[in-house]
């Protein structure tokens, strides 16, 4: 059987995955996805963990809950396979990209996968979602594994980028420590928010001089 996540996260997921409230999730997220359907599919709730290895993890960029239309999710956070429509957020990220990194052509596929392999953590605070139903798997444990995981990250690693965008993200920043990484705090990329501070931000280009101060390469943020 093929993992579900690259093994140099095992040391921080295998033993959450041991913990209560880990067996009382996968419980519920069995039982919904007999009830109805759930997405991402059960191969791809990891997928993050699968295509970026822990000790090559550079950025996060913390989102809220998988997409929860048909086809839409697809384990990473903000990111849609090749093939599907932009979502209004996606769409946001990637004009903003167009003036803050120098080359950048707004892209046909909204598939992230080319950021992940370079060391973009791409997460939701929630790893599934039931059918046209946003929030329907929050406070049912998932919040609590990510915590944990960003929390490890922090500890763990020097000098990782952590993309908060939005109020619930924002909130996350007690679990970093400011002192080693660098924190990027702004509004959320949908269309209700954008215009407040998201547009004009410049996270990508102070990502990559951020990470060029510490000796790490820069990421290549294109994906055309």
């Amino acid at each position: 059987m093929e993992k579900l996540f690259d093994e140099s996260w095992d040391r921080v997921l295998k033993p959450l995955f041991k913990q209560e409230y880990m067996h009382r999730l996968s419980a519920f997220v069995q039982e919904e996805r007999k009830n109805c359907a759930v997405y991402p599919p059960q191969d791809q709730v990891f997928n993050a963990f699968k295509l970026t290895p822990l000790e090559k993890v550079k950025v996060v960029i913390l989102g809220q809950d998988p997409y929860h239309n048909i086809g839409q999710a697809h384990g990473l956070s903000f990111s849609v396979p090749k093939g599907i429509a932009h979502p209004p957020s996606l769409k946001n990220i990637f004009s903003e990209l167009t003036v803050d990194i120098p080359g950048f052509v707004y892209p046909q596929s909204g598939d992230l996968t080319k950021w992940a392999k370079q060391g973009v953590l791409l997460l939701n605070a929630t790893l599934t979602v039931r059918a046209h139903q946003a929030g329907s798997h929050q406070k049912q444990g998932w919040e609590v594994l990510t915590d944990q995981i960003i929390a490890k990250i922090s500890e763990e690693l020097e000098g990782v980028v952590f993309m908060l965008w939005g109020a619930y993200a924002q909130k996350k920043s007690v679990l970093i420590d400011h002192r080693k990484h660098l924190i990027l705090k702004a509004v959320h990329p949908s269309p209700l928010s954008v215009y407040r501070g998201f547009f004009g931000s410049k996270h990508f280009s102070q990502a990559n001089v951020f990470l060029q101060m510490k000796g790490r390469e820069a990421i290549n943020w294109r994906l055309d």
